[in-house]
């Protein structure tokens, strides 16, 4: 995008907007989040470095603003710090961004003001409570076939009910756009005929439709840029072709620099295998994201090979970290995802391989059940995750199973920082040998029951060479080998 191209849009992105971007923060007093500068695999929020943990009841948490405040104080007494939001109307009741006329038009010249609303209240209360809040853009459930099962039946709203459909607003006609009126296909993991996701410059270049998306985009940064907490993600698991979400990344980059800010962006593809090509190509482009989205991996990937894949690409940028997002943490009720318990092993599992966020997919409406939100077994471990980082430096520690011995596939996974400090999580019960060769001095061995959110027990420990730890119960507990 030119110099020429970015004054031209700026100005347009300007007509319209209620709220307009200023040079001061709603929250002067916080240091903004960016990427930990002695370890680029975390992030750092007001000066410090932070762990993204959460789990929330919906995804669109702006569009359910019910109870929202008490939702958002329960995440931070249970010791939560981080939250998704993507920008969907499909759920009944919510309202779209864009006015709607008496006649059941829309308007994209006009805001839907209880839309912005709803949404600057998230991002403000977010804010208030040093909550990281990550937004994705587009979210592809909202633009194709309606009836997919995404928790809320029949009644979720998709493409026959969007402000963008040709059909739908007073602003555009299909025969100028070639624009369908009708989507009857659900996003998949390839590109698509359907235009919307085709309007950018480098795919089918559609300026009529592409005015009021940019106009969209450039009112929600008009909102998050005046906050410290946010950071975003083009796409909801996207099929389309790259140059769509690397098209949103250079725009929100370029506007975010008119305004002196700074912003860090990711995307993220349908696929389940971190290791296609669409996927490496996300991991290995610097110039338009920050952070690499790894969510995809936590959706029917179990036991020892979530791991595994994990590190995979972990290890593919050992040399240049960036940090991998778990926004979407799968596991509910089987069969449709696993189990609730496979999906907490989730969690712990990410951490362990060096994950900077952690978050519990919402639960849905029953037979779906995506994920556990912030249920109370959701809570559960949030509290114990707290309790763990409370006495555990994870930003100076890196994954360490190179250090267990006599270990069962997927039985226990070490985070070390040998000679200072040990970490070691058990998924159910057992015991392994850890290597404690690089320690010296006088140790203490803490079991935390990560069940109970309750540390076990403390005992001294004599430094050997190897050191067995054997789990005092069946169940998911941690091992922490401090000094003393």
């Amino acid at each position: 995008m030119n110099k020429l191209t970015t004054l031209l849009l700026t100005g347009i992105l300007f007509i319209g907007l209620a709220t307009s971007c200023n040079n001061e923060s709603a929250d002067t007093q916080k240091e903004p989040i960016t990427i930990f500068s002695e370890n680029p695999f975390y992030w750092q929020y007001n000066g410090e470095p932070i762990l993204l943990v959460g789990g929330s009841k919906e995804d669109n948490l702006f569009n359910h603003p019910e109870n929202l405040e008490e939702h958002l104080e329960l995440l931070m007494k249970s010791g939560g710090n981080y939250i998704r939001n993507t920008m969907s109307s499909r759920n009944p009741g919510n309202p779209w961004a864009f006015k709607k006329l008496e006649n059941g038009q829309y308007d994209l010249e006009e805001w839907n003001d209880e839309y912005w609303n709803r949404f600057e209240n998230l991002v403000s209360m977010s804010a208030e409570r040093d909550i990281i809040l990550q937004i994705e853009i587009w979210d592809p459930w909202d633009y194709y076939r309606s009836e997919a099962a995404l928790g809320h039946g029949a009644q979720n709203v998709g493409w026959e009910s969007n402000p963008f459909n040709p059909i739908l607003n007073i602003n555009y006609t299909a025969e100028e756009t070639g624009l369908a009126t009708d989507i009857d296909v659900y996003p998949a993991g390839s590109p698509s005929s359907h235009l919307f996701f085709h309007t950018v410059p480098a795919l089918q270049d559609i300026p009529e439709v592409r005015r009021y998306q940019e106009k969209f985009v450039g009112k929600i940064l008009s909102i998050t840029l005046r906050y410290p907490n946010v950071i975003y993600c083009m796409n909801n698991e996207t099929g389309e072709h790259p140059e769509w979400g690397q098209y949103w990344a250079q725009f929100i980059r370029n506007f975010a620099n008119d305004q002196g800010r700074s912003v860090y962006l990711a995307d993220m593809r349908y696929s389940t295998n971190l290791q296609t090509e669409d996927h490496l190509q996300l991991l290995h482009d610097r110039e338009n994201f920050d952070f690499f989205e790894v969510s995809q991996n936590n959706n029917n990937v179990n036991d020892q090979v979530h791991y595994d894949r994990l590190m995979e690409i972990r290890n593919q940028i050992i040399d240049l970290p960036k940090p991998l997002n778990n926004i979407k943490i799968y596991g509910g009720t089987q069969p449709w995802t696993t189990s609730a318990e496979e999906g907490t092993r989730r969690f712990w599992r990410n951490i362990f391989a060096g994950s900077a966020s952690v978050r519990f997919h919402r639960e849905g409406p029953e037979p779906f059940y995506f994920g556990i939100g912030l249920s109370e077994l959701a809570q559960t471990h949030i509290r114990s995750m707290k309790l763990f980082t409370e006495r555990f430096f994870v930003f100076s520690a890196e994954p360490a199973n190179h250090l267990l011995s006599n270990r069962e596939t997927n039985e226990a996974y070490a985070l070390a920082e040998p000679g200072l400090q040990y970490a070691v999580y058990f998924t159910d019960g057992g015991d392994v040998d850890l290597d404690l060769s690089g320690a010296h001095g006088e140790w203490e061995l803490h079991w935390l029951n990560i069940l109970k959110s309750e540390w076990h027990q403390t005992d001294s420990v004599e430094v050997s060479d190897a050191v067995q730890l054997k789990a005092p119960d069946h169940g998911q507990w941690l091992a922490l080998l401090l000094p003393v």
